[in-house]
């Protein structure tokens, strides 16, 4: 994969791609919690939402397909927590460990500091299935806070969530 990888804002346009790569972790996966695949409707009423709150939503671009995407989201609804907010991160199968994610992340962590937000967290589902997503977060300066055990359920299957910190400020 020798292409550039171009990232940039969402467009609607982009639902039913993000919709099609979101698909297989909700349907086959536990990075998501949630059980059934939201469709393209669902995902721009997503977006919408994030724009709303002055949040990014990300695509990530390889020869005019959508290779991944990634926002950020309110942490918690309290006001206190109004300058925290939890990453989301996806990639296409076919285009996964070709530093994706990466670009994503960094300008995604570029934005939300634009928009204020001091501290990034990343929620990261079973993370014994996970590690390049721990490995990725780590790497770009997230530290480990805490693991909520058996929190979820998926498969028949207790699953843990890794809490993964990182504090925008020093960016």
């Amino acid at each position: 994969m020798g292409n550039p990888v171009r990232v940039r804002a969402a467009t609607p346009e982009d639902a039913s791609a993000i919709a099609a790569i979101y698909a297989p972790h909700v349907l086959r996966g536990t990075a998501s919690f949630e059980v059934e695949a939201p469709d393209a409707e669902e995902i721009l009423r997503r977006r919408a939402a994030i724009l709303e709150l002055g949040l990014p939503y990300l695509v990530a671009e390889i020869d005019g397909e959508i290779a991944g995407y990634a926002y950020a989201s309110r942490f918690r609804p309290r006001a206190a927590y109004r300058f925290t907010a939890e990453n989301s991160v996806y990639v296409a199968e076919r285009f996964q460990r070709h530093g994706v994610a990466r670009l994503l992340m960094q300008r995604l962590m570029e934005l939300c500091t634009d928009a204020g937000i001091r501290e990034l967290i990343a929620v990261i589902a079973d993370p014994s299935l996970s590690l390049p997503s721990v490995t990725l977060h780590r790497s770009l300066g997230f530290h480990e806070v805490g693991v909520l055990r058996g929190v979820g359920e998926k498969f028949g299957r207790a699953l843990d969530v890794l809490m993964m910190q990182r504090s925008l400020t020093s960016l």
